[in-house]
């Protein structure tokens, strides 16, 4: 399978994503946004992972590709190809869905961990584990649910932390694919005071892999393309 991915700086690569695409036998290929290359059309992927970034979901004044990356989420999930949002990707996915994204209550940076819910503990992707997940979060931005998606897992300050929408689409506020080079990247422009313990990020490391690993192996099925049942995916622009 094709998978593609959408990378808004260059700090923010797929890490353990690629590594688990690579075990899936995917060809990889990118859009570095920041370089300002261009998208590419829905036809040529057969799943989307969007990537992490600084800037807001809907900044579109200083980043004008946005309107046309969330035409292009709003499009592959219409089509129900596997979708895969982190951080700012799940926010762009959100608004792509209709959905608003609006400043958070707090600053959330650094390792930490995320409540699935009832729905989350039964998710085939989430729910293979403990109801308490170890992740690195680094947002501080917040999603409303988009209609017609199902809440999978929150945390205190953010009660929207993971949405699945049908059954391959998904958005996780926070990071699962952290390993030791992306880390390493983020360490210098990390806010000061954020706690980097080596242990944690073992454990988030470890979680990661499980979470990536029931994904690809329960969304990287071919799939005919076609509407979303029971959906309405509706492209929308800043709220």
């Amino acid at each position: 399978m094709r998978l593609h991915a959408l990378q808004h700086v260059p700090f923010e690569g797929l890490a353990k994503i690629q590594e688990w695409a690579i075990k899936s036998d995917h060809v990889v290929t990118s859009t570095h946004l920041y370089a300002n290359e261009p998208l590419p059309p829905v036809d040529s992927f057969d799943l989307l992972v969007v990537m992490g970034g600084p800037m807001g979901a809907n900044d579109d004044a200083d980043f004008p590709n946005l309107p046309r990356e969330r035409a292009l989420l709003a499009e592959a999930a219409g089509a129900g190809l596997p979708v895969l949002g982190i951080c700012l990707g799940a926010q762009l996915l959100a608004v792509a869905l209709g959905a608003r994204v609006t400043r958070g209550v707090e600053e959330e940076v650094g390792f930490g961990e995320v409540t699935l819910t009832d729905e989350g503990c039964r998710d085939p992707v989430l729910g293979r584990g403990p109801r308490s997940i170890p992740v690195f979060h680094y947002h501080s931005d917040a999603f409303d649910l988009p209609r017609g998606a199902v809440l999978l897992a929150g945390s205190p300050s953010y009660p929207n932390q993971a949405y699945r929408f049908g059954d391959r689409v998904y958005g996780f506020q926070f990071h699962v694919e952290v390993d030791r080079g992306l880390l390493d990247a983020w360490t210098p422009i990390l806010p000061e005071g954020t706690s980097i313990d080596p242990s944690l990020h073992a454990e988030a490391e470890q979680a990661g892999r499980r979470v990536l690993a029931s994904f690809f192996r329960t969304k990287n099925r071919p799939h005919a393309r076609g509407p979303v049942r029971a959906r309405d995916v509706t492209v929308s622009g800043p709220n």
